[in-house]
């Protein structure tokens, strides 16, 4: 036991906290939500009621498909563009192919099993993270979609307004605003990881270069 969560603390912990703020989420939405209808001099609703309901779910998926996105883009753009100096990126100097030919193992037992498959599935699992991660963006934005339309026509009938139709919605400047504001701050945030890297350091990390590394030196090893 105690070998294994050595061995998984990483994702035990990510796990913990993920659990530990979708509950605060969930929380504090509640109150939050129903205060709002206090203000409006609507019914109240229970915790089921704001969990299953259109602003909650458009808010968790909102914040699902930026994170998606930004892993995606990451992944993807890593494999093709360099910073010099980031730990972050491949050396631009090194020689290419910086990956083994996945073909000169197809008869290694120990390789995984698409490696092993065949032409096809060998070439689909060479960019399986980058698709898996394109497909939990495309998901989550089409939640995201989905529920902020729910919430807008919920928010239109209590206003006695006409709600909106589902496919005009995906327009709606309302629902980009929400997605565009997540979006920047991911880029943002991943430029600046992969340029504060160039000169800072964590020691024991292995997003940092070791300490004593010189600024130009490009990636981990």
């Amino acid at each position: 036991m105690k070998t294994w969560l050595r061995d998984n603390g990483l994702t035990i912990a990510l796990s913990l906290l993920f659990l530990g703020s979708l509950a605060g989420h969930m929380v504090t939405g509640f109150f939050h939500e129903n205060e709002e209808r206090l203000q409006h001099g609507l019914v109240l609703i229970s915790f089921f009621e704001f969990l299953k309901g259109g602003t909650f779910l458009s808010t968790l998926f909102e914040n699902w498909e930026s994170e998606f996105l930004q892993m995606w883009t990451y992944v993807t753009l890593t494999a093709y563009l360099f910073q010099r100096g980031s730990p972050e990126s491949k050396d631009p100097d090194a020689p290419a192919p910086q990956d083994r030919d996945p073909k000169l193992d197809e008869r290694n037992p120990d390789a995984p099993g698409p490696v092993r498959a065949g032409r096809i599935a060998r070439t689909l699992y060479a960019h399986s993270l980058g698709l898996t991660l394109l497909g939990l963006f495309l998901a989550s934005f089409a939640l995201h979609w989905v529920n902020s339309f729910r919430q807008a026509s919920e928010e239109a009938i209590e206003h006695a307004q006409a709600p909106p139709e589902l496919a005009p919605y995906l327009g709606d400047a309302g629902f980009w605003f929400e997605s565009f504001q997540n979006w920047q701050s991911e880029f943002l945030s991943t430029a600046v990881l992969v340029v504060l890297a160039i000169f800072l350091r964590e020691r024991g990390s292995p997003e940092s270069k070791p300490v004593a590394a010189p600024h130009g030196k490009t990636g981990t090893d």
